[in-house]
């Protein structure tokens, strides 16, 4: 970083005016010496040495070195804002990536020596230490100020950043922190002026010495032009000095690199596609409202040279080629862009010649071609409001109507809300006691502190009432929500900054009174308040805002608190879609978001709306007149089920502290919430309804029986038969619930009956999934228990699948009904058809169990049984397999039958005869139907396949006859097969 090269000229020392200088002298001489270093102070803040006297040379020495000493920065915060970044950097680099912790570290090191201030001109040497095995590092370090503020730094770093290096950082440091340490003199022009001839040429050439190699060409063009008469240097008055300060009419202003800040910014817009670069430009613009906090001049510099990169971005002339909007990265940025400048032309510090000259520049801006729209598209077709034609954030009737604001203020790509309220904010502000790097982030972050500041010109306002009236005026506008996810995004994201802002004033009494007064206007401001009886029906609802109301003015006005929330509760796009009383689609199908194309952000304004009323819910706990108020609210208008149960869960909480009694209105309104909610989902299959069923169980059975007799007797309407079956009965009757309910005997009782009630009802409505739970939950009960095995009984001649019949039989063989097992599997079985190739069925098993049943109860079970497998099953392989089974052993020796025979039954003998013949037949049968397909990949499977066939052959007397009979036709009738034949006669002969 270069120091500008030219400095003004300093007059060549004349002979002083005694009566000036003796003036003078008498002044400096005469004060205290704290009168004259506030004296100096002042000067050095303000004026140049012009205003002091009309020369330098003619103040008194101790005032000149007075000024010179006090025209340095005495504040770190600048220095700080100048060295770090806008943002903290990842954790465990601060070290390592701020200018001003670094500096900051050099200095307590002892890293800075040799420092002079020669006038307006600071330099010294910073050592930093090598790295591993390097040497130490020497820099050597400029800084020229001028009234309290650094102009130009040189580092031999080079340093390319837009921020102060650190050896920067560290000298400055050091002349704030040890100012007194520092070797002080006076500028070169006035130590020169003191000088007769004979030290000058002695200066002069002891210099030219010194440093003869770099100053000598130098030295000598000047000589030559001293020389000669009628040069330009000779024609003008005095001669330039580095060390002398600017004059009163040069800009005075902190030292900023623009074109390194150029070059940043257009480097980080071409890389806009990545996190990291939105980012970095993020922090330039914290920069620039820092900037504009301390009311520095370089914030708008910063801002127009950044705007000028921005405009030059080129991939602004592609969007417009292409007539496509900007991508959302790059219309947030745009955005800031845009709300900074509205900051700096309406900043009250301002010259009236500069905010001119930046309204000329953004008007030249906005001509051209590339300069982006508000609202970040080159094409765009505003919103369509036009509400159906009736009489008159009925029209009545239907809460409807026709909208005064289209374009809101929150919301407004040039955000005017917010800029307003944060200047009135900030003029409001109290000034931070201690330094912070990152002042609007961190886990330290600290609560802003304000306090009331007259508004000159009238009595009885400040700006705080003022920033708290002009921020509820824009929250509460009825407004049209804007066509485009980007900007109903920007709506939501500005409402919660502003919301942010207004959190972090401490509420007063003055502006308590702010905040009734403006909330009942909002309660009564018509078709301007988004609050008013009447609303337009794409209005951008008020619930984030009523929230905040609703929160701050509890504690001092609760009717209004209740009044403005319930108010604001309203979704009117909704309620015009779907009136009162009508059954709404639920949004967790997704019909919901179709029916609303425009309404990008649907699911975020529930979700607000539902925050509002849990809000207004946990507050008017232990009020029943507000609950039961809210409660009608909620059941009007809010329309999704999960969000309902939600707030059903939220109070129910609520109600139930861990530490005190529960809250049984507030139990009895989540409840309520729940039947809803149940209702609403009746007939909507979603994964989240058990867990709504349990809970709705659980939390009346926190109110007591009679809540949970009475959702079992008015099932129909809630659940569906296997919920109330499943859950409801099973859930409402646990070994847990009884003992939390604390029942004696007859109520007991009478809660078992009513869920046994419903689990037959629900087995009649549905038997094939509510059947066994019924059952089970009869089970001590004999003639509720007959009753569900009755329904079980007519299920079955009316349709009841085989696979259910068998789940019950085995249950019935489980508890220790053999028989009724038995009834049910013939009944099943004469339901069921296996194929000669099904082999894999999957009621396999259960026909295995059925006849080991049959088997185990005796012959005469097992006989009746025979004729339903013949013509329930033409598996061979499975017919051949229970045949075996029940050769093994004599009938009715299992563990659930007498003994009734004592020797096997014979497979030639019946029943099992005609077991044999149909298994024979099967094997038959069936390989006449592979040898119809098959192929010679094939054929080892088959002859496996005979194998098994005539081990079930030779379970007959003449089965060795049959089989050879059976493999003579196989041969005749397939002797095209010849390989297969071969096998054949290989493996059977």
């Amino acid at each position: 970083m270069e120091p500008p090269a030219a400095k003004r000229s300093r007059g060549c020392p004349a002979e002083p005016d005694e009566r000036d200088a003796g003036a003078g002298a008498a002044r400096g001489q005469g004060r205290p010496e704290a009168l004259l270093d506030l004296s100096a102070k002042r000067v050095a803040e303000s004026w140049a040495f012009e205003q002091v006297e009309e020369r330098f040379s003619r103040v008194p020495e101790p005032v000149q070195k007075r000024i010179v000493f006090w025209s340095f920065p005495r504040s770190e915060r600048e220095i700080c804002m100048y060295s770090s970044l806008g943002y903290p950097p990842p954790e465990g680099e601060h070290d390592t990536r701020v200018p001003f912790t670094r500096g900051l570290h050099l200095l307590q090191s002892g890293a800075v020596d040799r420092v002079l201030q020669v006038g307006f001109h600071l330099s010294g040497n910073i050592r930093e230490p090598g790295g591993p095995g390097e040497p130490e590092r020497l820099y050597h370090v400029s800084i020229s100020f001028d009234r309290c503020k650094i102009t130009s730094v040189s580092c031999g770093c080079d340093n390319r950043d837009l921020f102060y290096c650190a050896h920067v950082v560290a000298l400055s440091l050091y002349r704030i922190r040890h100012a007194r340490q520092v070797e002080l003199r006076l500028p070169i022009s006035e130590t020169l002026s003191q000088m007769n001839r004979d030290q000058l040429q002695k200066f002069v050439q002891y210099l030219i010495s010194a440093h003869h190699t770099e100053v000598l060409p130098t030295a000598q063009r000047l000589a030559d032009e001293i020389l000669l008469l009628g040069s330009e240097i000779n024609l003008v008055h005095g001669a330039p000095d580095p060390t002398a300060g600017a004059g009163i009419e040069d800009a005075n202003c902190w030292h900023l690199d623009e074109e390194q800040i150029q070059e940043q910014v257009k480097q980080l817009l071409s890389n806009g596609g990545y996190y990291g670069a939105s980012q970095q430009l993020r922090s330039m613009f914290s920069k620039v409202r820092e900037m504009l906090r301390m009311r520095d001049s370089n914030g708008a510099r910063m801002l127009i040279l950044m705007t000028e990169q921005f405009l030059q971005d080129p991939r602004l002339a592609l969007w417009r080629q292409q007539g496509a909007g900007m991508t959302d990265k790059c219309r947030q940025l745009w955005d800031e862009l845009g709300a900074l400048w509205v900051c700096v032309v309406l900043s009250p510090h301002c010259k009236p010649e500069e905010r001119a000259g930046w309204l000329q520049l953004l008007s030249r801006w906005d001509k051209l071609d590339v300069c982006p729209l508000e609202e970040g598209n080159y094409s765009f077709d505003g919103p369509s409001l036009q509400p159906t034609e009736a009489p008159i954030p009925e029209l009545l009737q239907k809460g409807s109507t026709c909208i005064t604001n289209t374009e809101g203020w929150v919301g407004h790509p040039l955000d005017p809300i917010g800029c307003l309220c944060r200047a009135l904010l900030e003029a409001c502000r109290l000034e931070e006691e201690t330094l912070t790097l990152y002042p609007d982030s961190g886990p330290e972050k600290r609560k802003v502190a304000y306090q009331h500041v007259p508004v000159p010109g009238s009595p009885g306002e400040s700006y705080l009432v003022l920033a708290l009236e002009v921020a509820l005026l824009g929250l509460g506008q009825q407004r049209a929500l804007p066509e485009g996810l980007y900007a109903q995004d920007k709506v939501v994201r500005n409402e919660e900054q502003l919301l942010a802002l207004l959190e972090e004033v401490e509420l007063d009494e003055r502006l308590v009174q702010v905040l009734r007064k403006q909330a009942g206007l909002l309660l009564e401001g018509g078709p301007f308040s988004g609050f008013g009886e009447v609303l337009f029906r794409e209005s951008v609802p008020m619930h984030t805002c009523a929230r905040y109301l609703f929160t701050a003015l509890l504690p001092h006005d609760p009717d209004l608190a209740y009044r403005l929330a319930l108010r604001a509760m309203r979704l009117p796009v909704l309620e015009t879609a779907f009136p009162a009383g009508e059954p709404h689609p639920s949004p967790l199908d997704s019909i919901m978001s179709n029916r609303f194309p425009r309404w990008f952000i649907l699911g975020h304004l529930e979700t607000r709306q539902c925050e509002l009323a849990s809000t207004m819910l946990t507050a008017a706990k232990g009020d029943p007149k507000w609950l039961h108020a809210v409660l009608g609210s909620i059941q009007q208008n809010i329309h999704s089920p999960a969000l309902l149960f939600k707030l059903a869960q939220d109070a129910c909480k609520t109600a139930t502290p861990v530490s005190a009694p529960p809250d049984t209105t507030l139990l009895g309104i989540a409840l309520e919430l729940g039947l809803q909610v149940m209702r609403m989902t009746l007939n909507i299959m979603t994964w989240r309804r058990r867990e709504m069923v349990r809970w709705l169980v659980s939390c009346a059975t926190e109110i007591g029986p009679q809540a949970l007799m009475n959702i079992m007797q008015n099932w129909y309407s809630l659940f569906t038969p296997v919920e109330a079956a499943t859950i409801v009965a099973v859930t409402g009757t646990t070994h847990a619930t009884l003992l939390r309910l604390q029942l004696d005997t007859p109520r007991r009782e009478e809660l078992w009956a009513c869920a046994r009630t419903l689990a037959l009802q629900c087995a009649m409505k549905d038997p094939q999934n509510c059947a066994l739970p019924a059952l089970t939950l009869c089970e001590k009960n004999h003639s509720a228990f007959e009753a569900a095995y009755q329904i079980v009984l007519d299920a079955a001649a009316g349709g009841l699948g085989h696979a259910h019949l068998f789940t019950v039989a085995r249950y019935m063989e489980h508890r220790g009904l053999p028989l009724r097992a038995y009834k049910l599997a013939t009944l099943a079985l004469a339901q069921l058809s296996i194929a000669f190739n099904q082999d894999s069925h999957p009621a396999v098993n259960d026909v295995l169990w059925a006849c080991s049943l049959s088997h185990s109860l005796g012959r005469h079970e097992l006989s009746a049984i025979v004729p339903l497998i013949i013509r329930s099953i033409h598996c061979a392989p499975m017919l051949s397999d229970i045949l075996r089974r029940w050769t093994l052993s004599a009938p009715g020796l299992g563990p659930l039958g007498a003994r009734r025979a004592t020797k096997p039954l014979g497979a030639d003998r019946a029943p099992l005869c005609q077991l044999l013949d149909a298994a024979v037949t099967a094997y038959i049968t069936t390989s006449h139907s592979r040898l119809t397909h098959i192929s010679p990949r094939h054929y080892g499977d088959f002859i496996e396949f005979l194998g098994k066939a005539r081990e079930t052959f030779l379970l007959a007397p003449d089965g060795h006859l049959q089989f050879a009979q059976f493999l003579e036709n196989l041969k005749q009738t397939y002797k095209g097969k010849k390989k297969l034949m071969l096998l054949v006669r290989e493996r059977f002969g």
